[in-house]
């Protein structure tokens, strides 16, 4: 059983909104265009990570010997992923978990690897910047994950103790972090993190209603 907490802090990408599969498609496809391949598990340690540890554009070059405009072939990239995102809407439960969020007064934050312009963007987009208390991002001077800096910081913004807050992930760098932090966690694996070890967190479910139901069981409990 989940304890019901009274903070919880959401990881982004790959949590809320499925956007790591097109950004591993735009890899794939460049690689392929060179004659190379770039597997999910070759491409694992930018999960929740971003490419601070480990960046495709150095593996990229490593195998072909080639040095590369990185400005146009991002641009590229990029242009490829918002095509392919152009009609993504949030994870399946991440509404209903959210509105259940509110109605329980459980404060949300979310802390992630990426940029505060992606992050923002997508809340923006998706019309949910208001329901999350805080945001912090990599760009707002945070070291990436597994560093537990992120998630120490949206704790302490929600103002609960760590055992009442609750970490919901999708990579093993996040669970890593929230480990690192002290501060339970749930993993939920999707189709680019579904072979990780989650051994480090506290908890596993198949999806945001998933854990919706886990959390609302415990709720209705209380």
């Amino acid at each position: 059983m989940i304890p019901l907490p009274r903070g919880i802090i959401f990881d982004f990408d790959g949590v809320l909104v499925d956007t790591e599969w097109a950004i591993y498609q735009s890899w794939v496809r460049l690689f392929a265009r060179e004659g190379q391949e770039i597997s999910i598990a070759t491409y694992s340690p930018c999960l929740g990570a971003g490419y601070s540890r480990w960046n495709p554009a150095d593996h990229l070059e490593m195998l072909t010997g080639r040095c590369y405009d990185w400005d146009r072939e991002n641009a590229a990239r990029q242009e490829f992923i918002e095509s392919e995102l152009s009609r993504t809407g949030l994870m399946p439960g991440a509404a209903q978990m959210l509105e259940w969020c509110r109605a329980q007064g459980i404060r949300t934050a979310i802390a992630s690897s990426s940029s505060r312009r992606w992050v923002g963007g997508w809340l923006e987009r998706l019309g949910i910047t208001a329901d999350f208390d805080a945001v912090f991002c990599r760009t707002d001077g945070f070291p990436v994950k597994p560093d537990p800096a992120l998630f120490l910081a949206a704790q302490q913004a929600l103002g609960f103790p760590k055992e009442r807050c609750l970490i919901v992930e999708d990579s093993e760098n996040g669970t890593v972090a929230a480990q690192n932090a002290g501060i339970p966690c749930v993993a939920i694996p999707n189709r680019m993190t579904a072979a990780s070890d989650f051994s480090r967190a506290a908890h596993r479910a198949d999806s945001l209603t998933h854990l919706l139901c886990m959390l609302g069981k415990n709720a209705g409990a209380r």
